[in-house]
């Protein structure tokens, strides 16, 4: 059955400090600096800082910063700004773009080199000393080297955000963001892996000859299915743990946002149908750990509707989904599948969802909306029928982003030198993350931390830890408990 939808009206663009800019002004007197603000606002833009700097030819001088929805935006504001009095924009500069100039990160030593006895010992003669060391026991690298804080972030650019098959050029920046967040939030030293190749055989060999320099992999932005393959042939080979953040960080926390977003409404996940719009790699990892961890009922859908183990275009991740979900077999459109459904979950595009849709949907249901920049639906018009909405939007209640989840993920597995990842990691930082929302905190418009919260990435490492070291430790017994002995979810 074709995947038919209505299209809903677009959402609002806000203005956003993604697309600020600076704006140099002369004007000949301080009377006209308000109408300048008010022309700003009155086009929609939003002023968030303004300075006075030396006058040039007897004229006052202003810089003025705004944030605007997109690049014609900002374009549209500063007409508005020439139109006002004497003003005149003698340069405007975009804030983003010099944020990026000469990149994000970059390598600092960790020790001072500034005498002759520092230059033996960190280099040669002394240098041999470590390498001899290492190499009688290779294990010895993660104390004596970067290895033991260092995760590559690995790409081919094939999926990048929104933007789809750019390249690794084009994707650079953004793993130069994630880099930054990475030692931002928790003190890892990660550094943007991006490879000229999109075979799968190719990548695998590449980032195996690089593993040795590395404590962890980082996969990103690398489209389905071949980042299924990617994932589990490094996993097999590699004794450090691989993760694919696209997948398993966005399915870890939603499963957190989840956790208290059915506490919020009194529900269980055991009792819960949920819809995921989208099964691309970050929709099959989300429904396969809720359906791990016991979901009620799970439906997936595609562009051409509810997946089902008998579609003979779904490739094996998703196939093997169809034929684990949908208990009772519908059949249809997205319109079908949310029937009497208590939580959407849209991993998909923007606008795909509409009041129609929203209104078959179980009382007190749960919608997050997670594209982006753009959500599946409005948040406004999610709210008018749901009791808790999320986005991937800063600028919006619930925030579910990655963030919360990758830095504290890595951080406990650096520390514990885990050499691998399971689904029981995942679904304990997904646990801590939830729990760092006190219950006197917890409310529809507050379920997950925000990524600044200082109290995340410590517990979320704390939650990993723990769970690598009993596996250890239970995997060298003989009375370890199968996994149907997994603890129950919450």
């Amino acid at each position: 059955m074709a995947f038919t939808v209505e299209i809903g009206a677009p959402c609002v663009s806000f203005p956003s400090a993604s697309y600020s800019v600076t704006m140099r002004i002369s004007l000949r007197n301080a009377t006209e600096i308000a109408s300048i603000s008010d022309a700003v606002s009155d086009a929609g833009g939003l002023v968030t800082a303004l300075d006075v700097v030396e006058p040039v030819d007897g004229k006052m001088v202003i810089d003025l910063t705004c944030n605007a929805s997109d690049e014609e935006h900002a374009e549209v504001l500063r007409a508005c700004v020439s139109k006002v009095g004497s003003a005149h924009v003698l340069a405007i500069s975009d804030r983003t773009f010099l944020m990026h100039l000469g990149g994000l990160i970059s390598v600092e030593p960790k020790v001072p080199l500034k005498t002759r006895d520092d230059l033996s010992m960190a280099y040669t003669p002394g240098v041999a000393r470590i390498s001899r060391a290492i190499a009688k026991d290779r294990a010895t690298a993660r104390n004596l080297t970067i290895k033991r804080n260092t995760v590559a972030v690995v790409t081919d650019g094939s999926a990048v955000l929104g933007l789809g098959n750019i390249g690794p050029e084009a994707a650079l920046p953004v793993m130069e963001g994630k880099a930054l967040l990475f030692k931002r939030f928790a003190g890892i030293d990660a550094w943007p892996v991006c490879l000229d190749t999109q075979d799968v055989d190719e990548i695998v060999r590449v980032v195996q000859c690089l593993a040795p320099v590395y404590g962890g992999i980082n996969l990103e932005d690398i489209s389905a299915p071949r980042c299924f393959e990617i994932e589990r042939r490094l996993r097999e080979i590699l004794d450090i743990p691989v993760f694919h953040d696209d997948q398993h960080g966005t399915a870890t926390v939603v499963y957190a946002a989840l956790i208290n977003a059915l506490r919020v409404v009194g529900k269980t996940l055991a009792d819960s149908r949920v819809v995921v719009l989208g099964v691309g790699a970050a929709g099959v990892a989300v429904s396969n750990l809720l359906l791990l961890e016991g979901v009620g009922d799970l439906i997936g859908v595609d562009k051409s509707g509810i997946i089902s183990a008998v579609d003979a275009d779904l490739d094996a991740s998703r196939r093997a989904l169809a034929s684990r979900s949908n208990q009772g077999g519908r059949r249809g459109s997205l319109l079908d599948a949310l029937v009497g459904a208590d939580v959407f979950i849209g991993v998909s595009g923007a606008n795909l969802v509409t009041a129609a849709h929203l209104e078959v949907m179980n009382s007190d249901a749960i919608v997050f909306a997670l594209a982006n920049p753009e959500p599946e639906v409005d948040p406004a018009v999610a709210r008018k029928y749901a009791a808790v909405v999320a986005t991937g939007r800063s600028d919006e209640p619930n925030q579910i982003n990655n963030v919360l989840a990758f830095p504290g993920i890595f951080r406990g597995l650096l520390d514990v030198g885990a050499s691998q990842i399971t689904e029981e990691v995942e679904i304990a930082a997904a646990r801590a993350i939830a729990n760092v929302v006190k219950p006197s905190e917890l409310s529809a418009g507050y379920i997950v931390p925000t990524v600044f919260n200082p109290g995340v990435v410590a517990a979320v490492a704390a939650a990993v830890e723990d769970v690598v070291r009993a596996r250890e430790l239970l995997s060298e017994s003989r009375f370890a408990p199968q996994s149907s002995d997994r603890q129950s979810p919450p």
